[in-house]
């Protein structure tokens, strides 16, 4: 009996509706696939010169790739590990944007890439990822994983406390937990 209950159960996620909850989830989305993009341009510019550093920048694209995947579904666990990963990445292309501008001399290997276009990448690469962090952390703020649970019988009966009553601008707002 109980299953069938549940059969008829509507699940709404209220706070995917809201137009800032959207905004967020597509600026992470253009962002972590930018990074992925820029990633891959560096990595393929610098792939000649690169040293010990290839199956890092490998897994960073296919993570980024994959963490884009997941924020296009509405998971929201993802974004703190996103944004730990950013910050990463953030040391990362600060410590070795000047190495590039270095590189930029007589006697170093050529890359596919001139240097100088390599370190203004990289640098690049800092604002990007701070701005992941933060859109990221924001989304995780918004609790796009809250559920309410909708009866058909709920409908029906009148009044059942402030589980259905609207908010003072007018839309209806998610019972508190």
């Amino acid at each position: 009996m109980a299953d069938d209950s549940r059969e008829n159960v509507r699940i709404e996620h209220p706070n995917r509706k809201k137009a800032a909850s959207k905004i967020t989830r597509l600026i992470v989305i253009v962002l972590l696939l930018a990074s992925a993009v820029l990633l891959a341009i560096i990595t393929w510019g610098g792939w000649d010169t690169l040293e010990g550093a290839k199956p890092l920048q490998i897994a960073y694209i296919l993570f980024y790739l994959v963490m884009a995947f997941f924020v296009l579904r509405w998971s929201r666990g993802v974004l703190p590990l996103t944004s730990a990963m950013a910050i990463i990445m953030l040391i990362f292309a600060a410590v070795s944007t000047p190495q590039w501008f270095d590189r930029d001399k007589a006697g170093f290997t050529d890359p596919n890439l001139a240097a100088s276009l390599l370190g203004l990448l990289t640098a690049l690469m800092v604002p990007l990822q701070i701005l992941l962090i933060a859109f990221a952390m924001s989304g995780f703020r918004q609790a796009w994983n809250v559920e309410v649970e909708h009866h058909p019988d709920d409908e029906d009966e009148p009044d059942r406390g402030d589980r259905n009553r609207e908010s003072p601008r007018g839309d209806a707002s998610p019972a508190p937990a």
